[in-house]
């Protein structure tokens, strides 16, 4: 596809109503997103859907919006796939109401590697914490982990997977250059760096309440499999769970105790035949790539191997082996570093930030 008509296509979607289906539909129709900007409101108005008020706001587009989407792009070091360029991820033109544009910053190659998608709540216990970790840890050896960049599990399961060395996928509700929510902006630059953020929304634009139920069809679809951590009835990430279903996705879920609101929605998934997810293994069987796995005792009783993330500073690593056999009072982590309390409870504070470390009653400090 020329630059032209991925400039046209661009101003096309950037048409506050033009959503996905409607985009191919006026493409389809005139042939090509060039043709579309360049007819005559009269024709665009006999297309279903488009009235007055649609064509005259196709009208005004013009293909220097496009080019200064492209420019922003460019700047970060990004990309618009759109739908149909042999890089738009073929998993995604199959899924029900496919996107037409895709925004792509980090690593395209992830697009088209096995993956599992990890969701859950943003108000998760500490036992959803810790499965999260360890079976995106694992997983991520085998397979790109994708979430939706959110707090909570979402996040958790981005981070294992990077921390284990392995590559994970950023789903957003929003553009490049937004950080949302503004606590994951580290996380924002590792996935940048290590792993692939991607986006149906421009650059610079902000979340809104539809964004977060749109972007969950997009998590699934990239996936060949999902995986609820925890999650309450009311959660969305039982809304990627049926939007995996919808898209002939196997689901699976971690069981947790019948106590645990926020496991009660993974338990009826079980219920309703959902495959419990108790070790990676159960989870790679779904793409085929479990071989070996139940030889390593990956299941959730056991824990993952501790390997610590490869961009942490001198202090930070000290740190961190300290406490790989057992919780540590900080007293005990200043004396064996040899270095001042406020330092390191600075590096402490960036680990608790990442998801590395989590601190306990009486200054006790334990990795997460």
């Amino acid at each position: 596809m020329e630059d032209r008509e991925v400039v046209a296509t661009l101003a096309l979607s950037l048409v506050p109503g033009v959503g996905p289906q409607r985009l191919r539909l006026i493409i389809a129709t005139f042939g090509s997103a060039q043709a579309a900007l360049a007819a005559p409101p009269s024709k665009l108005q006999t297309l279903e859907g488009i009235g007055r008020a649609a064509a005259t706001a196709i009208k005004e587009a013009r293909p220097d919006d496009g080019a200064r989407v492209l420019s922003q792009l460019c700047a970060l070091g990004a990309r618009a796939l759109i739908c149909g360029q042999p890089e738009f991820p073929p998993q995604l033109e199959e899924i029900p109401e496919p996107p037409s544009v895709l925004y792509v910053w980090g690593d395209l190659s992830l697009l088209t590697k096995p993956s599992v998608a990890f969701v859950g709540s943003r108000d998760h216990t500490a036992y959803g914490a810790e499965a999260a970790c360890i079976l995106a840890s694992a997983v991520a050896q085998r397979a790109v982990i994708v979430s939706g960049m959110a707090r909570g599990i979402d996040a958790i399961a981005h981070a294992a997977a990077l921390d284990a060395g392995g590559r994970s996928i950023g789903v957003l509700g929003n553009g490049f250059g937004v950080i949302y929510p503004a606590a994951n902006r580290a996380l924002y630059d590792r996935m940048v760096a290590h792993g692939c953020l991607v986006t149906e929304h421009p650059p610079g634009e902000r979340p809104h309440a539809g964004s977060f139920p749109k972007r969950n069809r997009l998590i699934s679809g990239l996936s060949r499999a999902v995986v609820v951590v925890e999650a309450d009835v009311k959660s969305g990430a039982l809304v990627t769970a049926n939007e995996g279903l919808e898209q002939g996705r196997p689901v699976l879920a971690v069981p947790g105790p019948i106590t645990s609101r926020t496991s009660t929605g993974c338990n009826k998934l079980i219920q309703q035949g959902a495959k419990p997810a108790l070790c990676a293994a159960d989870i790679l069987e779904e793409l085929g790539l479990a071989s070996g796995m139940r030889e390593l005792g990956l299941a959730l009783s056991t824990p993952a191997p501790r390997v610590p993330p490869v961009d942490l500073t001198g202090l930070q690593l000290t740190l961190w082996s300290r406490m790989t056999t057992e919780p540590q009072h900080v007293e005990a982590l200043v004396a064996a570093t040899q270095t001042g309390a406020a330092n390191v409870l600075g590096a402490l504070t960036e680990l608790e930030l990442r998801g590395l470390v989590r601190q306990g009653p009486g200054m006790i400090f334990g990795l997460t």
